[in-house]
């Protein structure tokens, strides 16, 4: 299995941060690789989604379940598509002030050990990616400096799960 960690420290509150992470129908307009998402059910604090991630002519449509700890941890596993085993966890540790570090820790193991060993260095960058992203897009939301009009846009696009 491979691990790999993403942190950051920003400026926001936890509280930010976990409902950005935790809006996946939103990931396909900030998110390297994602090109739709979808919740299709819905359980107190737990949902259940249908995703599409990709690059260049792969594709790969998984289900995934998330449960949500708010505002310190966002747990999402799945054991669909491609996946043998698929656990990503965000952690959002409140720093003094208004600030927080937040953690992306992905755990993985693919079906295939040849797409396995051939994808390793991608899945390394694409952690690092979705970091990079998720910051980019709190500083977008989050900060008045960078945004005009309203604190958050209120549509998501991407295409739709079929």
């Amino acid at each position: 299995m491979s691990s790999h960690e993403a942190q950051c420290e920003l400026a926001y509150k936890p509280e930010q941060l976990f409902d950005l992470a935790a809006d996946v129908e939103c990931y396909p307009e900030f998110l390297p690789w994602w090109i739709a998402s979808r919740i299709r059910r819905r359980e107190g604090n737990i949902y259940y989604s249908d995703q599409v991630v990709g690059f260049g002519v792969f594709r790969e449509r998984f289900g995934s379940k998330t449960v949500l700890q708010r505002p310190e941890r966002i747990e999402v596993t799945s054991t669909d598509g491609i996946f043998r085993n698929f656990d990503l966890t965000w952690r959002f540790d409140p720093l003094p002030g208004n600030g927080c570090r937040v953690a992306l820790l992905v755990n993985l193991e693919l079906r295939s050990t040849l797409v396995q060993g051939i994808f390793r260095q991608v899945i390394l960058r694409s952690v690092q990616s979705i970091m990079s992203a998720f910051e980019a897009r709190a500083h977008q939301l989050y900060d008045p400096s960078t945004r005009p009009g309203s604190m958050r846009g209120d549509s998501c696009s991407g295409e739709p799960i079929v």
